[in-house]
């Protein structure tokens, strides 16, 4: 199986992936343009659009609320919402179509790259921590770690939080080119291949979900851990 590689900009020291780069602009397009749609013309009895919307919302609160409690669900409901909303959409979006021309890949699931996932999962390590001194006090927060297995529990949390994301998607982007050769092999394959690449990608829509309820949920775990919340 020939592996295409995603274009590249290189700027000097720094080099840019314009696929993900890409695919993480038409995720957030997609984020936003979904809540500036639901969320126009609201009324006191909600229509189709605005129910799905505060549907959204109150899982991601309620999420939340068990490892926060309902007192500290607010300051982090938004916070927590765009972080859901991100994933949920980025790991759907390989399943839509494969796009390769010239040996390069031009569209796949942002979190389908294991370097993605590790700043993903880096921007959450930073907040939690963060949000964990200004909560506590520098002090309170450095008592932590006079147990050196809590400065490997920092490690262990980022790392579990990157790869378990990665681990789901890349295998499913993998699994789905795989059943786009078998359909291209030849006529008597491809309904087979299209029957089960609908199963797998029912399959697959289920498990990015729960990925993206999964890193949401570890979010609020180890917020409250850091910042000394009991619910």
């Amino acid at each position: 199986m020939e592996n295409a590689k995603n274009p590249t900009l290189n700027l000097g020291p720094v080099t840019f992936d314009l696929t993900l780069l890409v695919m993480s602009v038409l995720t957030v397009t997609i984020v936003f343009g979904f809540v500036y749609w639901a969320s126009r013309k609201m009324t006191l009895k909600p229509n189709a659009k605005q129910n799905v919307l505060e549907y959204i919302i109150d899982f991601v609160n309620g999420v939340a609320k068990d490892n926060l409690g309902a007192q500290n669900v607010k300051p982090y409901s938004l916070f927590l919402f765009t972080i859901f909303s991100f994933i949920l959409v980025s790991n759907q979006l390989g399943l839509m179509t494969k796009l390769e021309a010239g040996g390069y890949n031009f569209w796949t699931s942002p979190t389908s790259n294991m370097f993605y996932d590790f700043g993903l999962s880096l921007i959450i390590s930073l907040f939690v921590n963060i949000e964990g001194i200004r909560r506590q006090g520098f002090g309170k927060y450095l008592e932590e770690y006079k147990n050196p297995m809590n400065i490997l529990e920092v490690l262990t949390d980022f790392l579990s939080l990157a790869l378990r994301l990665y681990g789901n998607i890349y295998a499913g982007e993998i699994v789905t080119g795989l059943l786009v050769m078998l359909f291209n092999a030849g006529i008597f394959w491809a309904p087979i291949a299209f029957g089960l690449n609908m199963v797998w990608t029912a399959f697959s829509i289920f498990i990015g979900s729960l990925q993206a309820y999964v890193f949401t949920m570890l979010t609020t775990m180890y917020l409250a851990k850091k910042s000394g919340i009991e619910a």
